[in-house]
């Protein structure tokens, strides 16, 4: 058994469930970062965007508890691998029915899948969480989150980024480029800065330092820069049907994260005509570049 799945052996968090709600606070915050107006003056009042529990639902662990990384040093849900490094690698979202604003609603959470797994740079656990969002006793939303971990201890003293990136995940192959790709139907422009990373990170109490610590994201986890938070990544991908099909709300998205995205570079968010399934192609990356993250999208009353 190598060292990974030895840690991991008899490791099964037992589910939780617990009630929370999202504040309409928290919604208008989020719009307004965006520099959009409140969607709760929309055609749709007291009702949650998709995806925008992300604002809710938000562990507060002491500040004792946290480890090196800014991340809980242990938790329910988080693997008990030594020098752990955590990487958000995609989801699939269901909306049986809109969640409300500023109203209870109960969420289950469950891990319902480990893995470990070998590539090119090591070991890593891929670990699916299972939240159940539900109203009255029924479901409204689905969602399952597959998070990467591995073990990697801090540099030595004196090393430089240089030997950090060495160990980071090879990126999977480029898409085609820029002019091959299908005219997009819809797209946004965004450049995320340091503050925008660091209301976002205030949002959603997400305390990792790659998204603010400049000297912690280069100099121990070896990027070139801030690090945009995936799920910022897959929000601004659902803000293009959200703003131009009002009509027909996103029912299910499912998208997985390709490459990280930084801080100070131009993000555009594009969507492709939805096919003959009826799904519409998203994606959010740097101007010019590959994309970092890749989904697909299904409206309400759309096969």
């Amino acid at each position: 058994m190598s060292e990974l799945a030895s840690s991991l052996s008899g490791w099964a968090p037992v589910p939780v469930e617990w009630s929370d709600r999202v504040s309409s606070w928290s919604v208008e915050a989020f719009a307004a970062l965006l520099d959009q107006p409140s969607p709760l003056d929309g055609a749709a009042p007291g009702v949650l965007p998709p995806m925008w529990h992300w604002f809710g639902f938000l562990a507060h662990p002491a500040q004792r508890e946290l480890g090196a990384d800014g991340h809980p040093a242990a938790g329910r849900f988080l693997p008990p691998i030594p020098h752990r490094r955590r990487m958000f690698a995609g989801a699939r979202w269901r909306q049986h029915q809109p969640l409300p604003v500023d109203e209870p609603i109960t969420c289950r959470s469950s891990v319902t899948s480990v893995e470990v797994k070998t590539g090119r740079s090591g070991e890593m656990a891929f670990v699916t969480v299972r939240n159940e969002f539900s109203r009255h006793g029924e479901l409204a939303v689905l969602e399952e989150q597959d998070i990467v971990y591995r073990s990697q201890p801090d540099p030595p003293a004196g090393a430089g980024p240089a030997a950090r990136s060495a160990a980071e995940p090879a990126a999977p192959a480029a898409p085609a480029a820029e002019a091959d790709r299908p005219v997009a139907e819809h797209e946004l422009v965004l450049r995320p800065d340091a503050a925008l990373l660091f209301r976002f990170s205030a949002l959603t109490y997400n305390a990792h330092r790659i998204h603010y610590d400049q000297p912690y994201a280069t100099g121990v986890e070896g990027y070139p820069g801030l690090v945009v938070h995936g799920p910022l990544l897959a929000l601004l991908a659902l803000e293009l049907p959200r703003r131009n099909r009002p009509e027909a709300p996103v029912a299910e998205f499912r998208y997985r994260l390709r490459r990280p995205a930084f801080a100070g570079t131009e993000l555009r968010s594009w969507s492709e005509p939805a096919g003959s399934d009826g799904w519409l192609e998203l994606a959010t990356g740097p101007v010019g570049g590959p994309a970092s993250l890749t989904g697909t999208a299904r409206l309400a009353g759309e096969a």
